[in-house]
This record gives C-alpha cells, structure tokens and sequence, in this order.
C-alpha cells in the first residue's frame, strides 16, 4: 500500500483514539461490583518485544480483585498478526490474537521494541501496525511503555499533548515530534486518555496508577504488595538518569521523608524538614530535588493526597476529619488540592471508589495468593 494509504489509516487511528466517546468502560462500568464484564485491556506487542515488559500489565492488571477475589480486569496479549513474535532474549512468544483482540478493548498498551522500526527511526508508522491501531474504538484508553511512546507519536496521538518516554530516548522524540511536550523528568504521564511512562519499570508505575484511578488506592495498594514493589514511588526518572556515585558520607534525605510521613497530620516547614538531616535549608531543597525528582512542597503534597485518599476508601470519618489527619488543615483547603489534583470532590471519589469495597470492609483478600 501507499504512503497516501498509511498517512490515511493514521488519520483513522488518532480520530477513533482521542474522540471523546463513551466506548471506554469506567470502573464502575466494568467490575464485578456492578455484575459487569471485567474491564478489558488488550497488550499490543511487536517483534523486538521486552518479555518484562509485557509481563508488567498481565502481573498488575491480572492480579487486581475485589474484596471478594473477582478480577477487576481480563487482559489478553495481541500483535498484528497471531505467531511467533521475536524478544530480545532468547526465546519467542507466541500470541494467539491479532488486531481483532483491538475492537472491544478497553484499554490498550503498547510497550517498547528494542528492534529499531521506523516508528524510532523516522517517526513513521509502518502500514501493519497503523492498520491494527484502527481497529481501536472512540473514546478507548491507550498507553505506552517505555519507547512505546514512538508508536503513540508516529500515529499521531500525542501531537499537543504532554508525554515521557526513557530518558535516553526523550530528545530524539522531542526532536521527531516537535509538536509534543517532552517530559524527560516524570515516571508517567496522564494526558486525558493517552498515558505515557518512562523506561521499562516505570510501566509498573503507570500500570498502579490506571488501577488506582480506575478503582482506588486500596485495590492498587493490594496489587503492589502482592507484587512487592511500591505502590507509588517518589519523584521521576531524573533520580535514574546516570551521574556520578555520590561521595561515601554524603547525607541523604531519606530520615527527613521518613519523618515527615509520620507527622503528616500537622503543618511541616522547609526549615523542620532540614533540620532532620542537619542541613541548610538551600543545601536540603538541592539534594531532596536530586535523589527524589521534585521538590519537598510537591513530594508533601502528593504525600498528604494519598494519605487522604486512603482515609476516604478505608474509613468512616468526614471529610473535615480526613483533612486534618492529611495535614490539609481544613475541608475547604482538601477540597481544592483534590479537585486540581484528581479533577473530583473528596465526596465524590469516596463514592466512586468505596463502591468497589465488599461488606468484608474491603479485606485483602489471600495475600499470600500471588
């Protein structure tokens, strides 16, 4: 077929993705606590494919249940044709489903390849993969691992949006796709239905963040130990780019974090928080932005977000309760961080999200059950 012809399937693909349709089951749509059909993510892999990286959405999304130990979720592996797809390990991994696996899917996730297409190479979309990325209804929800980011780009879908991808790789994508806001310092990005991670792992933490939005922190929470790792890690991948091995002796602010979450319900100063490691205040902001990736007001914050988000899902107290034990001071004050932060109420994210919760109050349930 024609370049014409791809330029036109293309077309076909950023419309039907960033249409704002109603195709895209919400959580409360599609789990078990509305007797519905888990919501359905379907993993679009290419010949090159990093097998952790399509371990990552199986792990997390598979394992994600409710109270009762229903799945959240059904997920299924796709690639533009079914058979072998080549890895970059010595082994093969044989996919069952083609671009039809596409149609009723929920959301969709495209991770890296580490054989270079000419997504990487000149920003194009090859013919075969723009036609299965037409198969994508109005209105689903698509995400990128890693230098999934490319695919996502050459069709089209991130032109005036904001994305990340492996740092290593962000300034050849800023420089293919002029028209992207390039993040190199985040783990994720979430620009409406389009999301975007970083280099391989971080797709955990994009993976936790669709569950944590899609129904709560607890169920995400739940996921992340049986999965031990972090339910949320501080900061973005500028901790992760390479740079010289600190000093033997050189303090860190690691007892700082530590004692600011135990405190979190009172008002926390620069000036306390340095105080913790002995430092400056200017010495201390430096080297928290170095080993965290942001600064300590926007690390507190987020700290005081999820301890809230917590308190909402988990308990019966208020919403002026809640605030005070997140350091928010009042309800108002809550009520605006959560709103610019999460674009809903306190009151109503705890009507979302403790729907999902069962009469068992929400119990973990089997969490030896990996």
């Amino acid at each position: 077929m024609t370049a014409s012809a791809t330029r036109n399937v293309t077309s076909n693909v950023t419309t039907n993705v960033t249409t704002n349709g109603t195709a895209r089951r919400t959580a409360t749509e599609s789990s078990a606590a509305t007797g519905s059909a888990p919501h359905r993510v379907a993993v679009l892999v290419r010949h090159g494919l990093l097998p952790i990286e399509l371990g990552i959405p199986h792990r997390i999304f598979g394992r994600s249940w409710d109270a009762s130990g229903t799945p959240l979720y059904e997920v299924v592996t796709c690639a533009t044709a079914p058979g072998a797809v080549r890895t970059d390990a010595d082994f093969t991994v044989t996919v069952e489903h083609g671009p039809e696996a596409l149609e009723d899917a929920d959301t969709v996730i495209v991770p890296a390849s580490h054989e270079l297409d000419e997504c990487y190479t000149d920003g194009r979309l090859e013919l075969p993969l723009a036609e299965a990325l037409s198969h994508i209804r109005p209105g689903t929800r698509i995400a990128s691992i890693c230098t999934g980011a490319f695919v996502l780009a050459a069709a089209g879908l991130l032109d005036g949006r904001r994305a990340t991808t492996h740092w290593a790789s962000c300034e050849r994508l800023r420089r293919l796709h002029p028209r992207i806001e390039v993040d190199p310092d985040v783990l994720y990005v979430a620009d409406g239905n389009v999301l975007t991670s970083a280099g391989v792992a971080s797709g955990l933490d994009l993976c936790l963040h669709m569950v944590r939005e899609d129904f709560g922190a607890d169920v995400a929470n739940s996921v992340a130990r049986r999965t031990v790792v972090p339910p949320h890690r501080d900061g973005g991948q500028a901790q992760f780019v390479e740079r010289p091995v600190p000093q033997p002796g050189v303090h860190t602010t690691g007892a700082a974090r530590a004692w600011a979450l135990r405190h979190l319900d009172r008002p926390i100063g620069l000036r306390e928080l340095a105080d913790q490691e002995a430092m400056s205040v200017r010495t201390f902001t430096r080297r928290f932005r170095a080993e965290v990736g942001t600064s300590p007001q926007v690390w507190l914050t987020r700290q005081r977000l999820d301890r809230a988000r917590h308190l909402l899902e988990s308990s019966a107290l208020s919403v002026e309760e809640v605030a005070r034990d997140a350091g928010f001071g009042s309800a108002s004050s809550l009520r605006l961080r959560f709103q610019a932060a999460l674009g809903v109420s306190p009151s109503a994210y705890r009507r979302t999200f403790r729907a999902v919760r069962t009469e068992s109050g929400g119990a973990d349930v089997a969490e030896a059950a990996v």
